[in-house]
């Protein structure tokens, strides 16, 4: 279970009622391809070389998905590969400008650059996106400000 759906989950259990259409995020309704499901375990488990077959294989079957551009891009970054991780990042919000995850992503990758402006502005756009903090905001949040905490030292 992701992150986010952990927070749905008990949002659920705290405010009974039927959970919002986008209760873990991003993801569509559809049910996911199989290797997109394996790709996410395997960023699970921390092998994110592992994963980038995976969600290649995904996308050469449908290039229009902006949660495997997304999740591809995670990998790449995790790899150290930030060419590849902007470039479907990018892609990820093209085909989706309110993807909360690549907004947040991009803004941790931008910061592993060092450009904390740029980070900023997918922090603001989180801030417009979640009406209430949601789990991407939050990260993105925290991201900056620990980034900010070590440019002081």
């Amino acid at each position: 279970m992701t992150r986010l759906c952990r927070v749905v989950a008990l949002a659920i259990v705290i405010m009974p009622g039927p959970a919002p259409a986008d209760s873990c995020g991003d993801e569509d309704s559809a049910p996911p391809h199989p290797s997109y499901v394996e790709a996410k375990v395997a960023i699970d488990e921390k092998r994110y070389a592992a994963a980038l077959p995976l969600l290649q294989q995904v996308l050469a079957q449908n290039s229009g998905d902006a949660n495997a551009h997304n999740l591809l891009g995670f990998a790449y970054r995790k790899t150290g590969n930030l060419d590849a991780a902007f470039k479907h990042y990018s892609t990820a919000l093209r085909l989706n400008p309110d993807h909360r995850g690549a907004h947040e992503y991009m803004g941790e990758a931008y910061l592993m650059v060092k450009n904390l402006a740029k980070a900023q502005e997918h922090l603001r756009v989180l801030d417009r996106l979640c009406k209430l903090p949601c789990i991407e905001q939050i990260d993105l949040q925290k991201a900056v400000e620990t980034y900010k905490a070590r440019r002081k030292h």
